[in-house]
């Protein structure tokens, strides 16, 4: 029934999306659809902290495919993505249309042009976020943060807050992680198969501080300590 109504929202979706495009810089419905589908998932979405502001770049943690769709129903934002969802045509299609940045994270050749791609996303979608663990996690701890993008904040020229965010599911934290060998269609049916709704926190941290964002390596770092010691104050 849940993917019956996910492909309905869909359809009914495309036809507005389309409409609307050469109207408007920011076309709203890909932040409608995926907030349905994260509400028609099962997740029920409270926000704490600092409301973001619209041009903002996002360093979250990852927990579950379900991050997508309800941090981007939250937030408007559009995500960087690795390269390797290119290879699934139907899904680098729906991706394409909420503005990801697909980067190519093991050619080191690539990052200049990938740099100016996050730049370039970032002036026309307004917001960007990025999970720097690369991969989710079993959301009890945190993965090491990958540094390299970052690298497009750098500079202060931009002005764009970055902000850390920690996306926490509560007591159903593991039965939501997608981590280990479970392949990512078996998670997704299983989550979807759940009757109990899913309880999702989005808490909005302190952006980081011009100090901490000195370079791309100490932005990583102050954005994983800063989620690492909320994640702590509330176990």
């Amino acid at each position: 029934m849940r993917i019956a109504a996910m492909l309905a929202v869909l359809m009914a979706c495309l036809p507005l999306y389309y409409l609307l495009r050469p109207f408007t810089a920011h076309n709203p419905v890909p932040r409608w659809f995926l907030r349905t589908i994260a509400a028609i998932a099962g997740v029920h979405i409270r926000t704490r902290g600092p409301r973001p502001a619209r041009r903002t770049f996002f360093i979250a943690n990852h927990v579950s495919w379900l991050d997508i769709p309800a941090l981007a129903g939250a937030t408007g934002t559009a995500f960087i993505a690795h390269d390797g969802l290119t290879e699934i045509g139907p899904l680098r299609w729906l991706c394409e249309l909420n503005d990801t940045v697909f980067v190519a994270r093991h050619d080191r050749r690539s990052v200049a042009a990938q740099i100016e791609q996050v730049r370039a996303a970032l002036r026309e979608t307004g917001a960007l976020a990025v999970f720097p663990e690369g991969t989710t996690s079993n959301g009890t701890e945190l993965l090491p943060f990958k540094s390299s993008l970052l690298s497009a904040l750098d500079t202060e020229a931009d002005h764009i807050p970055v902000q850390p965010i920690w996306l926490d599911y509560g007591p159903e934290t593991r039965g939501i992680a997608w981590a280990g060998t479970e392949p990512g269609l078996d998670n997704a049916l299983r989550i979807l198969a759940r009757w109990r709704p899913i309880g999702l926190t989005i808490t909005y941290l302190q952006p980081l501080s011009q100090d901490e964002r000195a370079n791309r390596k100490t932005m990583a770092q102050a954005a994983r300590c800063a989620i690492a010691s909320a994640m702590a104050r509330c176990r």
